[in-house]
């Protein structure tokens, strides 16, 4: 046996890496982010519009998730990968040539079925790519790296999107956008896929969806690994779209708030990179983790000071890598048929609960503070942590008496 036969080939792993970076950056480097509220209100839309623009949105992604995932699987990964940044392209297009309530919601529909077609596709492309090169274990620490170089593009969007702004107004926004768009289409053309795909008809399609259901009902360990992620990703996910509220709440001036934004991000960010060293943190430990984030976050957010957001960045540092190490449990629990179709399914789960969440800050926020809404909010993440603990404690005492009878 050769050097070269027991390790994995080099140059393919850098190829994958160096285009899962790319795609993550230029996927979330768009500088309509942190200003198309701004576009939506300008062209006089009403707060019930722009917010049932975002209902439509997520409705879109739970209608498209489950499907879209099983068209990667019968057809092919990288087709959506390639697909979804166009969609986004031609939606962002049409907000700012045709700015209106209608053009608006044609962009989101085309926004939500870009947000289908990566998840999924692009988690199995990617573990699947790995685990034929033998350098599975390597998952963790390059999902963590990509959406870390998601969040800096996210931050550097926001960086430029104030001087682009005031010096060409919402049609270069647009045009920026686009481009990126673009380019993140074309770097998903880069993505290796040497996987042996099933006929491309709708019939093997609905067979690889059942499939991937049936697996779920057969394999308990599956099926927890996928109620695991949106337990794990939804609330501090739709929660983030209200930190800027949750700042101002500070009583800092508006001037600042984009400042203590980023130092939420950097924690995210920092999260995202600690994935690689946490790879193999097991079920006690996930526990732990969201334990400390639950109480980080109710703490920082119930003192209502600038100085007690660093606690929330830390919590959302911890959050984001929960989330990384979630989406490595499942793809190592999955068979290789499938594998985009379940992700799809934790993904749908994750956006029934944001919806749910979105709907309950609601609630909470109309009738007390949003460091109030922020507080509660940390309550699931107690209760998944007990759960778990209460599993991992489990786990253990039913292995101990067979650990104990191979020791003698």
């Amino acid at each position: 046996m050769t050097l070269s036969t027991i390790r994995p080939p080099a140059t393919r792993v850098r190829r994958l890496t160096a285009t899962l970076y790319g795609y993550s950056f230029l996927d979330e480097f768009v500088l309509l982010y942190p200003v198309y509220t701004l576009l939506f209100s300008d062209t006089g839309l009403s707060l019930w519009q722009i917010s049932s623009l975002f209902v439509l949105w997520s409705v879109t992604g739970v209608v498209l998730e489950v499907p879209s995932g099983a068209w990667a699987d019968a057809v092919s990964r990288r087709l959506l990968l390639w697909l979804g940044p166009l969609l986004t392209a031609v939606g962002f297009a049409l907000w700012v040539l045709v700015p209106s309530y209608w053009a608006f919601a044609v962009g989101f529909v085309l926004w939500g079925a870009r947000g289908a077609f990566v998840s999924g596709a692009l988690e199995a492309l990617v573990y699947e790519e790995l685990e034929r090169l033998g350098a599975a274990d390597r998952y963790a620490r390059l999902m963590g790296r990509s959406r870390a170089i998601g969040l800096v593009a996210v931050m550097s969007a926001m960086g430029l999107a104030g001087p682009v702004l005031a010096r060409g107004g919402y049609p270069a926004v647009g045009a920026a956008s686009v481009l990126a768009c673009v380019a993140a289409a074309v770097t998903a053309r880069a993505f290796p896929e040497r996987r042996l795909a099933a006929p491309q008809d709708e019939e093997s399609g609905t067979a690889t969806l059942k499939a991937g259901l049936a697996q779920v009902r057969r394999e308990p360990a599956v099926r927890g690994a996928i109620l695991l992620v949106p337990m794990v990703t939804a609330v501090w996910g739709a929660l983030d779209e209200y930190t800027p509220l949750l700042v101002r709440g500070t009583g800092v001036p508006d001037t600042r708030v984009p400042y203590l934004l980023l130092l939420i991000w950097a924690g995210a960010t920092a999260g995202s990179l600690l994935a690689g060293r946490f790879a193999r943190l097991g079920t006690r430990g996930l526990a732990w983790l969201l334990g400390a984030a639950a109480v980080a976050l109710a703490a920082g957010a119930a003192a209502r000071t600038p100085l007690a957001l660093g606690l929330v960045a830390v919590a959302f540092g911890a959050f984001q890598l929960a989330t990384v190490l979630v989406d490595v449990r499942l793809q190592q629990r999955i068979g290789d048929t499938g594998r985009a179709t379940l992700t799809s399914v934790a993904g749908l789960g994750t956006e029934l609960v944001t919806v749910a969440v979105y709907a309950g800050y609601a609630a909470i926020a109309t009738r007390s503070a949003h460091s109030t809404a922020f507080t509660l909010f940390a309550l699931p993440y107690l209760l998944t942590a007990l759960a778990l603990g209460v599993r991992a404690r489990t786990g253990a005492r039913n292995e101990s008496p067979r650990e104990g009878r191979c020791t003698q």
